[in-house]
């Protein structure tokens, strides 16, 4: 009984004309039938490795992973930009122009949207899918290639899942890059992720999950990373650019961690509580906010001015301690036209604690504001008397010497 499958290497088991060269997508679905077919035992399912040499790959049929055990692996994420190419008006000296690797060209002319989707009804939820080191290409946007929309999506798990693991992938030029529904144990870790009009999204709900040491940037329309109603999600060790409407969007989640990233923005909101989010903690972050440098993307944003904060905290007992901002926004680029920008915004929420965080500013930057709605915030060594303003009386506060 095989368990490891070369794409390369296997025939289709109803129609040979059928290879990873022609479909790559329907070629997989065969052999994801041809694993069931040989694992029919409930007691004795070890799954299986489906390999993707490098090489560039259509996939027309979308693939459909509804087994356990299943690792899906390449040799390459072959991430390069496809961005500055589309922005480029001519590259006939260059090198290459497209991403290479073990690349999957994302084309799906089944009508279905997903490059592959990942669900399964009934119990057990579906545990240990893993997809690592391969390249997932949606190869254009549309109406405009500066627009991050196609409807595509790289991976979409749909239903409950358990110990899932997708490492070392590159994701271009996809509207959705990873959407996972219900996660528990979720492990995302070394990807390359960028140009997509959304990169991580985790949906639903889930717990215990980790996004580390990945390389993401989203586009204007959509998400760096998104979570709701998580609980013990931990996001560290990450680096995140733009242009994403946010780097870190949190809805409803709880006793989650965001530490040690480096995140870089175009746009106010850099981290965007949305709902009542408990008990999280933002520590250790490294904060750069600027403007738009490059011509063809300079008319976008995110649709939210200067005074909404680059942290903008919605929730109770949140900590937000030891941070270093760096603004650097031209006085006549602040929106609105001659406000004070903020740093930390407490929008609302109880008994958040704001401590030792330390911001640099090209122009006078308001580093606290606790707008009415938020009662018994402690700020403490993160602002001067000047720098800091509050809409209620009900907070505690110690000016930075």
């Amino acid at each position: 009984m095989p368990t490891v499958f070369d794409v390369t290497t296997w025939t289709h088991s109803t129609n040979p004309s059928i290879t990873c060269y022609t479909d790559i997508g329907a070629l997989i679905n065969d052999i994801i039938a041809r694993i069931k077919q040989d694992q029919p035992n409930q007691a004795s399912k070890p799954g299986a490795v489906i390999y993707i040499p490098p090489g560039d790959y259509p996939l027309k049929t979308r693939v459909t992973v509804d087994i356990s055990y299943l690792t899906i692996k390449g040799s390459g994420h072959g991430f390069t930009s496809s961005s500055i190419r589309y922005n480029t008006a001519d590259t006939s000296d260059w090198h290459e122009v497209w991403p290479g690797g073990s690349r999957i060209k994302v084309e799906n002319t089944d009508g279905r949207s997903e490059a592959f989707l990942v669900s399964r009804t009934g119990d057990p939820r579906l545990s240990s899918v893993v997809f690592k080191e391969f390249c997932l290409d949606g190869v254009g946007f549309s109406p405009h290639q500066n627009s991050y929309r196609n409807g595509k999506f790289g991976i979409k798990v749909d239903t409950a899942n358990d110990a899932f693991r997708i490492e070392g992938m590159g994701f271009v030029y996809l509207e959705h890059a990873v959407m996972v529904r219900d996660a528990d144990a979720l492990n995302i870790s070394g990807n390359f992720m960028a140009e997509c009009g959304s990169c991580i999204e985790l949906v639903g709900s889930g717990q215990a999950s980790k996004v580390t040491d990945n390389l993401i940037g989203a586009g204007y329309v959509g998400f760096s990373v998104f979570a709701e109603q998580h609980e013990g999600l931990l996001l560290a060790g990450n680096n995140i650019f733009p242009r994403g409407r946010s780097s870190v969007h949190f809805k409803n989640v709880n006793r989650s961690s965001i530490t040690a990233n480096r995140l870089h923005a175009f746009y106010p909101g850099m981290i965007d509580f949305e709902g009542v989010n408990k008990e999280n903690l933002i520590s250790g972050n490294h904060f750069r906010r600027d403007v738009e440098p490059w011509a063809p993307m300079q008319s976008y944003g995110n649709g939210k001015d200067d005074l909404y904060g680059l942290i903008h905290l919605r929730g109770d007992n949140n900590l937000v301690s030891t941070n270093l901002f760096a603004f650097n926004v031209a006085a006549g680029s602040v929106s609105p036209s001659g406000a004070t920008p903020v740093i930390i915004r407490v929008e609302s929420g109880d008994a958040n604690h704001i401590s030792n965080n330390r911001a640099v500013s090209n122009v006078a930057a308001t580093r606290v504001l606790l707008s009415s709605t938020s009662t018994a915030t402690k700020v403490l060594d993160s602002a001067t008397a000047s720098e800091f303003r509050a809409d209620t009386q009900n907070h505690t506060f110690r000016a930075t010497p």
